[in-house]
Order: C-alpha cells, then sequence, then structure tokens
C-alpha cells in the first residue's frame, strides 16, 4: 500500500470555499431525493452504479496500485456509504426535508466520540461541546417540526448520521493511502454491490407484494415559478427521474464526493463533519427557494442559523488554542 504523503499540508481559505461549496450541494440532495418517486434504495443503487462507471473511464492506470486488502477495506467502506444514502433518502421521503436534516447534523457530535476511538486518542471536550451547541442550534430551527409526529424520519436521520460519522473517521485514514478518485470509485462500487446483496431481503421484507421499483417516472416539479424544469426534461426526451439520478451521481456524488475526499488531506475530519451541520441551513434555504409551502423561514431559522455558524467558525479557534496548550505543556515537560 503506497502513502501518497509523509506530512499534512495546511488548509488554505480556498479549501475552506470548496467545502463550503459542495456542503451547499449536499443539501440540494434531500429535495432531489424528495422529489423523486422511485423509493430510496433503488435511488442509491442507480446512483451509486452510474457514479461507479463514470469514475472507472477517470482513474488512471498507475492509479490503481493498491493492494487488494485496501480494495476489500474500500468496499466495504462503500457499503457503509451505500447505508447511509438509504437512510438518508429514506428520512426525506418518511418524513421531510428538515426532519432528515435535523437527524443527519448530529454528525459531529457521533465523530467527537468516533474519531478518536479508531485514532486512539482522547475525546476532546470542545469538540463534544461544540456538538452539543449545534444539536441545539437546529432544535430551535426545527422546533415546530419536532412537535409533529415524525419519529421514524428522525430515527432514520440520526442512523444516517452515525453511518456518515463512521465512514468519513475511515476515509480520513484512507486520504493518504491512494488518489481520491480511485477511493471514490472503489467505495462507490462497493456501496452497489451491498445494495445488490441486500436486494432479496429487501424485496421480501420492505416492498410488499410491489416488489422493488425500478422504473423511472416522467413526474412533476413544481417550482414557485411555473415548470420550466418539467418542461426542459420533456424537451430532451428524458424522464424527471432520470435527469435527478444524473445529477445526483455526476454532481452530488463523483464531484462532491472526489473533491471531499481531497480535502481531507488537508482539514481534519471533525472539522469537516462540523462544516457539513450547515448543510440543513443550506438545505432549508434551498427548500424555500424551491418549494411554495413546504418549508418557512422564521425568526427561529435565523437564531439558529447564528448558532450553528458561530460553533463552525469557533472550532479553528478551540483547535488553535488546544494545539498551543499542548505545545506549552512539552515545552514544561
Amino acid at each position: 500500500m503506497n502513502k501518497l504523503a509523509t506530512t499534512t499540508p495546511s488548509a488554505s481559505i480556498l479549501d475552506y470555499f470548496k467545502l463550503h461549496f459542495i456542503v451547499i450541494i449536499w443539501g440540494f440532495t434531500a429535495i432531489l431525493g424528495k422529489w423523486l418517486t422511485i423509493p430510496a434504495v433503488e435511488t442509491v443503487l442507480y446512483r451509486t452504479i452510474i457514479a461507479a462507471v463514470v469514475l472507472a473511464f477517470v482513474v488512471k492506470r498507475n492509479e490503481w496500485q493498491i493492494s487488494t486488502k485496501f480494495i476489500f477495506q474500500l468496499l466495504f467502506t462503500g457499503m457503509i456509504v451505500g447505508a447511509h444514502w438509504i437512510t438518508f433518502f429514506a428520512a426525506a421521503k418518511v418524513a421531510n426535508v428538515s426532519i432528515c436534516l435535523i437527524g443527519l447534523s448530529t454528525a459531529s457530535l457521533w465523530t467527537a466520540f468516533i474519531e478518536p476511538i479508531f485514532n486512539k486518542k482522547k475525546i476532546k471536550l470542545y469538540e463534544v461541546a461544540l456538538g452539543l451547541v449545534i444539536i441545539f442550534g437546529l432544535y430551535i430551527i426545527m422546533r415546530a417540526d419536532l412537535e409533529s409526529n415524525m419519529v421514524l424520519g428522525l430515527v432514520l436521520g440520526v442512523i444516517s448520521a452515525v453511518l456518515a460519522a463512521l465512514f468519513s473517521t475511515i476515509n480520513g485514514k484512507f486520504t493518504h493511502l491512494a488518489e481520491p478518485n480511485t477511493i471514490t470509485v472503489l467505495e462507490m462500487s462497493g456501496a452497489a454491490i451491498g445494495i445488490i446483496l441486500f436486494l432479496p431481503f429487501y424485496s421480501t421484507y420492505f416492498t410488499g407484494v410491489e416488489g422493488i421499483d425500478m422504473v423511472l417516472k416522467n413526474n412533476t416539479v413544481y417550482f414557485k415559478e411555473g415548470e420550466w424544469f418539467f418542461d426542459f426534461v420533456n424537451s430532451i426526451y428524458l424522464t424527471t427521474d432520470a435527469v435527478m439520478i444524473f445529477i445526483l451521481a455526476i454532481v452530488c456524488t463523483v464531484y462532491t464526493y472526489s473533491v471531499s475526499i481531497e480535502l481531507l488531506r488537508r482539514l481534519t475530519v471533525f472539522m469537516t463533519n462540523l462544516t457539513i451541520n450547515l448543510e440543513p441551513v443550506y438545505g432549508i434555504i434551498l427548500a424555500a427557494i424551491f418549494f411554495n409551502e413546504h418549508e418557512k423561514m422564521d425568526s427561529n431559522f435565523y437564531i439558529g442559523a447564528i448558532i450553528i455558524l458561530s460553533s463552525v467558525l469557533s472550532y479553528p479557534v478551540f483547535n488553535y488554542v488546544n494545539k498551543r496548550m499542548k505545545k506549552r505543556k512539552q515545552k514544561l515537560v
């Protein structure tokens, strides 16, 4: 297994902008998942197969020079990614975009516990505290939704968050062992393989008498200003579901997943997941743009958004102070 770098370069301002840009795109995936007519499992299967095929043509021959053991590790990690996406889309379909995203927002809290276990380090209390502050901010934003009967959607969102924290921590250890595109294509393949193996069980116990629904439909997508997207899809003779699946696979997967893995070479896993907690904020803003009455932004939204943003921006300060304190202790010793 070849290491690509022996030292970890420092992050630049552009890296933080890239991270926020892909988080905005991820915020849009919940909206796409809500629009799609096919179930979550079938959606993720299409998404991962297309992404894996596209990336297979991008990866260079010398980038495949990794050990068989590492290949199987990446395939297994991909299965975790697939389970994360299935629970994510299922949460959006069972409940709504807000409930789905508030569940996912707990990823930083789980990372604060999972990452130290994997790396055999002490749990940092300020990371746990920031994770709890973020959950409090999201509670303020979603307070009205939490009063409704959407427990299942919230549970699925939290499970999705635990899986996200798990595979992000694993990928944090893999980033220097292979190129981002190589990691992504193998993990997308692992996700697809995992879902295919799961299909018989899924078809028997979860789909009822209807069976697996792989039919892409030409559903109508409503926007505030007419139905221009639906008209555009009709003009190019594709179903709406097909267009959305390709957006999910190419833009929301191939691009964002590869970039996020590349950024993990310079950003910590916790900093990445902490920024991803802005996904609910971006997601609600996007939902307000694309939907008429599905999402509302009131004073609670702005208060919660300020709390979340403050937590994200304060993390580098806490991290810097923590490192300074460690250096002082080392000098004293």
